[in-house]
């Protein structure tokens, strides 16, 4: 495996020192992903989506690139409870972050959520937020944001990629792992790694353009009527987040995008973005000028519209997602990034929720303008 590489991508929680205190406590935990913020409910649909053009650059026996897509959009009322995810689903998650010794499988498939199968959607157009989770990693594990986004008024379409993630369950009961893991751990040199990495950013990149492609139209989604396609934006964690900016470079429909604590394996193109808006919201101790990560201050100078750089102390890589969050109401923090659960989600929802208010909705949000008593753990960088 090339460490220097593998570590900003799919990061263990290191928790395992303080497992077996915690396992009798956290056995009968319930978790639940935190109430949104916003004015509107929120509903749920998934879709399994193939891309027939396209061969799975993983599986060359696949016959075509297929997605899994969780749909969050504006809701008014009813319908059932969502699920988080499937039996499968979660097994590989707790396993992958050796956390299957500590909670239940049950516990991951029964966090309650705030969205609603078969919500009644609220009226109007609204932006579109097309989201890309982190490297191994479940689309679920980015549920707490896609509520946020959509119950801030817009529609949100969660991806998973075939082959990315430890464990993505397909229609038939198929659950697909992570082929590209192996891949990225196979190279024979960190450049080859860093090769592949930027090839799971541009191939996710030509996933999310298919997605909005398919999403935009009735015969892809059926709530495709909700969706303003004159605004559109892309965010993502890890190598999710260099996707949305790899989106951006290749799809103008794209107006604004969020990196998440990502390497730039995929380069921002020297031209820029074409002056549109980007976030890159990071740790303090991975992501700060003069951090070990160069991708950031060659890609920040790169940007040429409305940017911003935010670094958030005692953060880790898995801040920016739900885990920290579910992990502390087990009372499981990970000593390395020591911010509480509870403030881990609170900043990403705010930052990354003000972002798209501004640059999509066009509401006015001082939050983003600089520094806040409020949030002393963030810093606006400007090297």
């Amino acid at each position: 495996m090339i460490r220097t590489t593998v570590a900003l991508l799919a990061l263990t929680l290191p928790l395992t020192a303080a497992l077996p205190a915690q396992a009798a406590r956290t056995a009968e935990v319930t978790f639940a992903i935190p109430r949104p913020t916003g004015a509107y409910q929120v509903g749920r649909d998934v879709l399994h989506l193939r891309d027939t053009g396209r061969r799975d650059p993983w599986m060359p026996s696949a016959r075509s690139r297929e997605l899994m897509v969780s749909m969050y959009y504006p809701a008014r009322s009813g319908g059932g409870a969502a699920p988080y995810m499937t039996a499968a689903e979660a097994a590989a998650l707790l396993k992958s972050q050796k956390l299957d010794q500590a909670f239940k499988t049950e516990q991951v498939t029964g966090v309650r959520t705030n969205a609603r199968t078969g919500a009644r959607p609220a009226a109007g157009r609204h932006p579109l937020v097309v989201l890309s989770p982190g490297f191994s990693l479940n689309r679920a594990t980015l549920t707490m944001l896609a509520e946020e986004l959509a119950s801030r008024g817009n529609v949100v379409a969660l991806v998973d990629h075939a082959y990315e993630s430890f464990g993505t369950t397909f229609p038939g009961g198929r659950t697909l792992t992570c082929a590209a893991c192996d891949a990225v751990e196979q190279a024979p040199s960190d450049a080859a790694s860093r090769r592949m990495m930027a090839k799971v950013a541009t191939g996710r990149a030509a996933d999310l353009s298919f997605v909005i492609d398919r999403v935009t139209r009735a015969s892809g989604w059926k709530r495709a009527a909700m969706i303003d396609r004159k605004r559109i934006g892309a965010a993502g964690h890890s190598i999710g987040g260099n996707a949305a900016a790899a989106l951006m470079a290749a799809d103008r429909r794209v107006r604004a995008g969020v990196n998440m604590d990502g390497t730039f394996f995929a380069p921002v193109p020297k031209s820029g973005l074409a002056k549109r808006p980007f976030l890159m919201l990071g740790t303090k101790a991975g992501h700060s000028p003069g951090s070990t990560d160069t991708s950031w201050p060659r890609d920040w100078r790169r940007l040429d519209g409305w940017k911003r750089w935010l670094t958030v102390a005692d953060s880790g890589h898995f801040t920016f997602i739900d885990l920290p969050v579910l992990g502390a109401q087990g009372g499981i923090t990970d000593p390395e990034a020591p911010l509480p659960g509870k403030r881990s989600g609170e900043i990403t929802t705010s930052y990354v929720g003000a972002f798209f208010d501004r640059h999509l909705q066009g509401a006015k949000r001082p939050l983003l303008d600089g520094p806040t008593a409020a949030d002393p753990e963030v810093t606006f960088q400007n090297p």
